[in-house]
């Protein structure tokens, strides 16, 4: 019986064949963690001129510091060597297109699934969201003290990361 995993799995079997360990560590070798959205056009490693083994990379939709984002960034600075954190929303983000309420009308849409009791998180002003979500990670009481943060946008189009926080 066929599966729709099987291109996966046999992509997987090639990858294998010439597959030669990095040796790298679980480490963040720049000290750096990136929180960024899930959008496939994003890729956090080129954006910033890194390489494999230098940033913990952290998704969700719409890049927002969540409380599985500060869990993971309590791990990632004590236990994996991150030092900074920038936080990078993108222009052009499903989740910046809509309020919550029209984000849960086109999940109803799309499936018939009242989603309306769980929390989407969609912005209605980046800026502002970016902002809230940097000072959550500056004043969360786990983390160090001296974890430096910024808060950036990633343009789709051009390619420019904007500082803005």
């Amino acid at each position: 019986m066929s599966s729709e995993f099987d291109e996966i799995f046999a992509a997987n079997s090639e990858y294998v064949k010439g597959y030669k360990s990095s040796g790298l560590t679980g480490r963040a070798a720049k000290g750096l963690a990136i929180i960024t959205c899930m959008d496939s056009r994003i890729d956090p490693l080129k954006i910033v001129g890194m390489s494999a083994g230098d940033v913990k990379i952290l998704r969700n939709a719409g890049a927002r510091v969540t409380d599985d984002m500060l869990r993971t960034l309590l791990l990632a600075t004590y236990l994996l060597e991150v030092k900074r954190v920038l936080v990078m929303p993108h222009t052009d983000c499903r989740m910046a297109s809509g309020t919550e309420e029209q984000i849960h009308q086109a999940l109803f849409d799309a499936s018939g699934i009242d989603t309306r009791s769980i929390e989407i998180r969609t912005v209605t002003d980046q800026v502002a969201a970016l902002k809230d979500d940097v000072a959550s990670i500056k004043n969360y009481p786990l983390l160090p003290k001296d974890l430096e943060v910024v808060g950036a946008i990633f343009d789709v189009k051009t390619g420019e990361l904007r500082k803005i926080v």
